[in-house]
């Protein structure tokens, strides 16, 4: 389903107006309509206000099938008690270690990258 068909079908759903949604999330009801349509796309700011006004996540409403999982499981229980001892950590520190974990996996998707790319030249 396209996003332009889960906004209406959500708003009928409820049994409102385009205009009564429009005002609510602060739209131009001729810009709420071209959201319907699919002549524009929603801006986060706007799927925000849809999803609080419906009472749901924008990811319900981004994807209404619910294709994505909703637990992760972590096989290797020694990753996972390495997990819960970071989240122990003053927030300072648990924001380092997240740096790093974060500044470490892109230097490795780099790398691959220029594997791939750049050293077939």
């Amino acid at each position: 389903m396209k996003l332009a068909d889960t906004i209406k079908q959500l708003r009928e759903e409820r049994g409102f107006l385009q205009k009564q949604v429009a005002a609510e999330i602060g739209l131009k009801p001729a810009h709420y309509n071209k959201l319907e349509k699919g002549m524009v796309e929603p801006s986060v700011d706007i799927l925000d206000k849809l999803a609080s006004l419906y009472g749901i996540t924008i990811d319900q409403i981004v994807h209404p099938e619910n294709n994505l999982p909703q637990e992760v499981t972590i096989e290797d229980k020694g990753l996972l008690e390495q997990v819960k001892l970071i989240q122990e950590l003053e927030e300072k520190d648990r924001k380092t270690v997240f740096n790093i974990i974060d500044t470490m996996l892109t230097k490795a998707k780099f790398k691959d990258f220029f594997n791939k790319n750049i050293a077939t030249l």
